[in-house]
């Protein structure tokens, strides 16, 4: 049996509040992933773990970013262990080069609405909204989003600048250029 110390009585409210409410979905969206039921809940009583340990990260409970956040982790656990029943056919992220990080995409980014780029920013695929959601919509650091996730820092910078630069790609061709909307 896990026993979870909470700081306070409202971080232990919070953390059974999140449960209560969002333990089926998670288990779901894992099943969605692992097909097997009882894999299914490891990956959900993971998720949670990893939940407790960023329970500070959550403000509130009922807000669909919360849901989101729950989701990726829950998501990444049932991942992980795919991953390790199929261990053999994995590559390793750093053997890609990394490339040179550019301020354009940064300045770009931060001209559109906030409307336009949650549209572009969820047609990205899974393995680069996650990242780059944890990074800018929770402020959280590479090594942080690497320990939730469970892949290295290294992977997670790839994953943020892989996602930043389709972004820029799609805002372009969208009329954006050097953060300005073309008429």
């Amino acid at each position: 049996m896990l026993f979870l110390a909470f700081n306070t009585p409202d971080d232990k409210e919070k953390f059974n509040y999140l449960y209560n409410r969002y333990s089926r979905l998670l288990i779901y969206k894992a099943y969605e992933i692992l097909r097997d039921y009882s894999l299914a809940e490891d990956a959900a009583s993971e998720a949670f773990i990893r939940v407790y340990k960023n329970l500070d990260k959550i403000e509130d409970c009922d807000a669909g970013k919360t849901a989101a956040f729950l989701v990726i982790i829950a998501r990444n656990c049932a991942l992980t262990l795919l991953n390790k029943r199929r261990r053999d056919n994995t590559a390793n992220i750093d053997d890609f080069d990394l490339p040179a990080p550019g301020d354009v995409e940064d300045s770009l980014i931060s001209e559109c609405s906030a409307n336009e780029l949650m549209q572009v920013i969820d047609s990205l695929s899974d393995n680069l909204k996650e990242p780059f959601l944890l990074k800018y919509a929770y402020n959280m650091s590479h090594k942080e989003i690497a320990k939730l996730l469970g892949q290295t820092e290294n992977n997670v910078t790839v994953r943020i600048h892989r996602a930043k630069a389709k972004l820029m790609q799609m805002l372009q061709k969208g009329g954006y250029r050097d953060g300005q909307k073309s008429i």
